[in-house]
C-alpha cells in the first residue's frame, strides 16, 4: 500500500484576470478552487494512474470538509487526522504575472498530533510513504524526520520531497527517491551546475550519500534519473505550459507509483516525467489520458 502525507492540505482558490491593478476594483475572469497540498496531489497522480494509496495529514473546519468532500468525489481514498482549527486556504493568481498567498498552518494540538502518529504502527513491511509539503508550524521541525524512524522500523520504505539540509538529514535511512531540480541540487552543494555532466556528478554524490534513486528536474532540458546502475535522461516533451502547481507532485507520484508495482526505475522515470509533464500542460492535475497521451514523447537515453 502506498500512503501519502500533507501535514498542511489547503484548499487553492485560483482566480484568474488579464492583469492586477493593485489598490483598484478588480474583476476575475475566472475562479476555481481545488483540494490543494503536495501530498493530496501525489494521490490524486496515483489514483489517475490506478495506484491503491490513502491520503493521510490533518483536516479542520468547513474549509478540512470541502477538502474532504473534494478527494471523494476524485475517488481518492483518505484517512485524514480531523482536527479543531480550520484547513487553510490559499490563493494563487494568475494575471500577467503568477502570485500565490499561501496561508500558515493551523493550530494543531498535542492529542491531534498523536492521533495522527499512531497511525503510523499499522505500517507493515513493503508498504511506502510519501511525504509531501510544508510542516505546520505547531509541530516540530524534526516532525518528518521523526516519522521517517517509525516507517524505517516497520520495514516499510520512504519518499520525501524535501530540500537543503532536511534533504540532507533523510539521505542515511535510504530513501527511494529524491527530487530536487538542478538549481537546488547546485544549493544543496554550495556550487554552480553549468553542464549534464556536473549535475550527474552531484547527483552520483546523492547516491553515494545514500539515496536509492535520484531524479532531478530541469525545466525545459527535461529531466535525469541517476541510480546505483546508472543515469539516464530524457528531453523535454512539447506542450503549452498552463499550470506550474502540482507538476513536481505529479512527476514523484508517477514515479513512485510505476516502482512500487514494477521495481523498474527507468520505467517509473518514464512515467515520472510524463506525469509532471502532463500536469503542466493541463489547468489542475493531470488525467490518466493527458499522461498516456505524454508518455510517446519521453524518449529514456542512458547518458
Amino acid at each position: 500500500m502506498i500512503y501519502t502525507v500533507t501535514l498542511n492540505p489547503s484548499i487553492d482558490y485560483v482566480v484568474q484576470l488579464p492583469q492586477l491593478e493593485l489598490g483598484e476594483v478588480n474583476r476575475l475572469k475566472t475562479s476555481y478552487k481545488f483540494p490543494g497540498g503536495k501530498g493530496i496531489n501525489v494521490s490524486r497522480i496515483l489514483s489517475e494512474l490506478g495506484y491503491a494509496n490513502q491520503a493521510w495529514g490533518f483536516l479542520g473546519g468547513f474549509t478540512g470538509e470541502f477538502v474532504s468532500q473534494s478527494l471523494q468525489r476524485l475517488k481518492v481514498d483518505a484517512n485524514f487526522t480531523k482536527i479543531a482549527a480550520d484547513t487553510r486556504i490559499n490563493v494563487k493568481l494568475k494575471a500577467d504575472q503568477e502570485t500565490e498567498l499561501n496561508a500558515p498552518g493551523p493550530e494543531i494540538t498535542t492529542s491531534e498530533k498523536q492521533a495522527f502518529v499512531d497511525q503510523f504502527d499499522d505500517l507493515k513491511a513493503g508498504d511506502m510513504v510519501i511525504f509531501s509539503g510544508s510542516v505546520p508550524s505547531s509541530l516540530p521541525e524534526t516532525f518528518y524526520f521523526d516519522l521517517i524512524q517509525k516507517v524505517k522500523a516497520c520495514q516499510a520504505e520512504y519518499a520525501v520531497d524535501t530540500t537543503g539540509e532536511a534533504l540532507k538529514k533523510t539521505l542515511a535511512t535510504h530513501p527511494v527517491v529524491v527530487k530536487p531540480n538542478n538549481h537546488e541540487l547546485a544549493d544543496l552543494f554550495g556550487v554552480e551546475l553549468n553542464s549534464l555532466a556536473e549535475i550527474k556528478h552531484y547527483g552520483q554524490e546523492l547516491i553515494k550519500m545514500g539515496a536509492q534513486n535520484v531524479m532531478i528536474s530541469m525545466a525545459g532540458d527535461g529531466g535525469m534519473l541517476v541510480t546505483p546502475n546508472g543515469c539516464y535522461r530524457s528531453a523535454a516533451p512539447k506542450g503549452t505550459v498552463q499550470n506550474s502547481v502540482g507538476a513536481g507532485d505529479s512527476m514523484l507520484a508517477g514515479f513512485t507509483g510505476t516502482l512500487d508495482a514494477t521495481h523498474d526505475p527507468v520505467e517509473s522515470f518514464r512515467y515520472g516525467l510524463a506525469s509532471g509533464s502532463a500536469t503542466a500542460f493541463s489547468a489542475d492535475i493531470a488525467t490518466k489520458a493527458k499522461i498516456e497521451e505524454i508518455l510517446p514523447q519521453i524518449k529514456i537515453e542512458n547518458f
